[in-house]
């Protein structure tokens, strides 16, 4: 199957998703990629030695979460692959990082974006595209998500469905009329987890950033978990947010 065919199969399966409402929008969608593509993805995945903290990277401070591993789906980040592996990002690079992917999953949150951003044709929109891999002792309490981020999608990519429970969860605050814009991580003990998106192969999880829409991920106890994922962000920047959004 050509890259484009790639491509399309994907777009075809996110845009006929069916979004969830509550409580606040996201989908859950299986088999998102075709079944060889997703064995193409196993076989090249980045090694260890690859990866970066996010703390090397900038993206948080001091030390935090060093059982997280990332890899930029930058062209100079991927230019330190082996060829083969190289190659393969590269092309997927290419339609995950275009204006086509870009302008479908925007199109899918539209009528939940504009209650949060208003007209959408005043939003400027940019993202990113990120090879994690979490290891045992990582934990992500319920947060929102920074302020800037409007979609967030985790494609899980595990090698068998042994590790299901160690899905991204969502949850519903103690205190009802708790919301956050976003930012900090809270103590889980402050939550109640509704439901965890089974970490399954070739599997999606996305949702909409609002002010409630508090995700994390249970402490990993287990030795020698590795919970790989790609992920893809879409920020936007407006002249200004409504202050308030809930579903």
């Amino acid at each position: 199957m050509s890259s484009i065919e790639t491509e399309l199969e994907v777009l075809y399966k996110i845009g006929n998703a069916a979004v969830r409402e509550y409580p606040y929008p996201h989908l859950y969608l299986p088999d998102v990629f075709p079944q060889d593509f997703y064995g193409e993805i196993r076989r090249n995945l980045p090694p260890q030695s690859a990866l970066k903290t996010l703390g090397e990277l900038g993206r948080v401070t001091g030390d935090g979460y060093p059982e997280r591993g990332v890899l930029q789906m930058k062209k100079e980040d991927l230019a330190g692959l082996a060829a083969p592996q190289r190659d393969f990002w590269e092309r997927m690079r290419t339609w995950l990082l275009g204006q086509r992917f870009a302008d479908t999953m925007i199109a899918k949150f539209a009528p939940y974006l504009v209650h949060r951003l208003g007209e959408l044709r005043n939003v400027r929109f940019g993202w990113e595209a990120l090879i994690v891999r979490d290891r045992t002792r990582y934990s992500l309490g319920p947060h929102t998500d920074t302020p800037s981020k409007a979609l967030s999608f985790l494609f899980y990519l595990p090698a068998d469905d042994s590790m299901a429970h160690l899905g991204t969860s969502i949850y519903m605050p103690r205190d009802p009329a708790f919301l956050c814009p976003g930012g900090p991580h809270h103590p889980f003990d402050k939550f109640q987890r509704m439901r965890t998106m089974p970490y399954l192969p070739n599997s999606l999880f996305a949702f909409m950033k609002t002010a409630n829409s508090f995700h994390g991920v249970e402490p990993i106890e287990e030795p020698g978990v590795q919970r790989d994922l790609l992920l893809y962000d879409v920020r936007a920047e407006v002249k200004q947010q409504a202050t308030k959004f809930t579903f």
